[in-house]
């Protein structure tokens, strides 16, 4: 087991592409018991306009989701203390933090490993080794998913007050 590391915000000042703008409000947390692959997925992210967060086993992952949730969390499977699986599903599993997107990063690849993963509640997945391409282009897809549900939420909540306030002044 590796020692935990202080907290690790990266925050690149480039534009967004066209679409992107959600980025630079969004958090990811990287979640996995191996330094390595932690640091290694941060290198693949950086090219984008994120906040990262890092976790080093499933229930520092989910302490920092309760002091500050993320918008997507890259989940590893086989932890110590708390397996990927288990974290999704409590996270999944709680009103607060069902919406939260998740993506296994797994060497695992056999079916009942997948199903296992589907019906935990991850929202993707990807096998290990990492494709730098694929995590990136569903890093987006993901974030952009979380982004659109936050702009639903927030549009039916003003139009059920709008809604309050023209039956109310009736």
């Amino acid at each position: 087991m590796t020692e935990s590391n202080p907290t690790a915000t990266n925050t690149v000042v480039e534009p967004a592409e066209a679409g992107e703008s959600f980025l630079p409000n969004s958090t990811v947390l990287i979640v996995d018991d191996n330094q390595q692959n932690v640091e290694l997925l941060a290198a693949f992210l950086e090219s984008l306009p994120l906040k990262l967060e890092m976790a080093y086993d499933g229930v520092e992952a989910l302490e920092k989701v309760a002091a500050n949730p993320p918008d997507l969390i890259l989940l590893d499977v086989m932890m110590p203390r708390m397996s990927g699986f288990q974290v999704c599903r409590k996270l999944k599993g709680d009103p607060a933090t069902k919406d939260i997107q998740i993506l296994m990063v797994t060497a695992l690849n056999e079916l009942g490993d997948i199903e296992q993963a589907a019906e935990c509640g991850t929202d993707d997945f990807v096998s290990k080794p990492v494709n730098k391409f694929e995590l990136l282009t569903r890093v987006k897809s993901l974030l952009r998913v979380r982004h659109l549900k936050s702009e639903l939420e927030r549009a039916l909540t003003y139009l059920n007050e709008v809604e309050h306030e023209s039956t109310g002044s009736e």
